[in-house]
């Protein structure tokens, strides 16, 4: 038998009325903390949706690194296709899915990169071999063989056998500043609840709308 007291959520929280939360972070923080304790992998794994240069749809999945007041960061080869993609049209949908509580959050806004501050943090954060395949990956565009990506880590491993890596100028990340979040909780019978936050631009007060399912 476990000593550790169980856990008191807000009333709010495990009802479905929200008339208390009046902006849409501290109802994130609160999903994204069940969330960690629930979801068996990643529960930080969100879709990322971008547009290409014809207006047509990309959609992959990323993982969150770092979420506050202003947005939600997420680090990557600008290189890559939703890099070029973002630099074109800076604007992105994203999407929490937690299977195990039933709930998904969407999100859209623009987007800015990180601070190069920021991006070393991060990057000094990584395992070192990840580091070094964030050298060796020339990400999204054609690759001969697996045994071509092999050779350039073991090149980029052998140049940085000794100390630190350095940020490929390459790679960066990205925030989502967003303009509207959506919290859906499934319910019997497909009754869901939905919650919309919405602001007219950054730094606007938020207003909130119940959805129908």
């Amino acid at each position: 038998m476990s000593d550790t007291a169980p856990i008191e959520y807000p009333t709010w929280l495990t009802s479905g009325d929200f008339t208390e939360v009046e902006e849409p972070f501290r109802l994130f923080d609160a999903w994204f903390a069940e969330a960690k304790r629930s979801e068996p992998r990643d529960p930080n794994a969100m879709s990322l949706a971008t547009i290409d240069a014809d207006g047509l749809p990309n959609l992959r999945t990323v993982l969150l690194k770092g979420v506050d007041e202003h947005g939600f960061s997420f680090y990557t080869n600008t290189e890559s296709q939703k890099g070029r993609e973002l630099g074109t049209a800076p604007r992105a949908a994203l999407l929490f899915y937690w299977k195990s509580l039933n709930r998904q959050v969407r999100i859209r806004g623009a987007v800015e990169r990180v601070t190069p501050a920021e991006a070393d943090a991060y990057f000094a954060t990584r395992p070192k071999q990840a580091q070094i395949g964030a050298w060796a990956s020339q990400q999204s565009r054609p690759l001969e063989s697996r045994l071509a990506f092999e050779k350039a880590i073991a090149l980029y491993g052998a140049k940085y056998v000794i100390g630190s890596v350095p940020r490929p100028p390459h790679w960066s990340g990205y925030r989502v500043l967003p303009i509207s979040m959506e919290f859906w909780h499934d319910r019997p019978y497909r009754l869901h609840d939905r919650i919309e936050f919405k602001r007219a631009e950054l730094g606007a007060a938020w207003a909130k709308t119940r959805m129908y399912p």
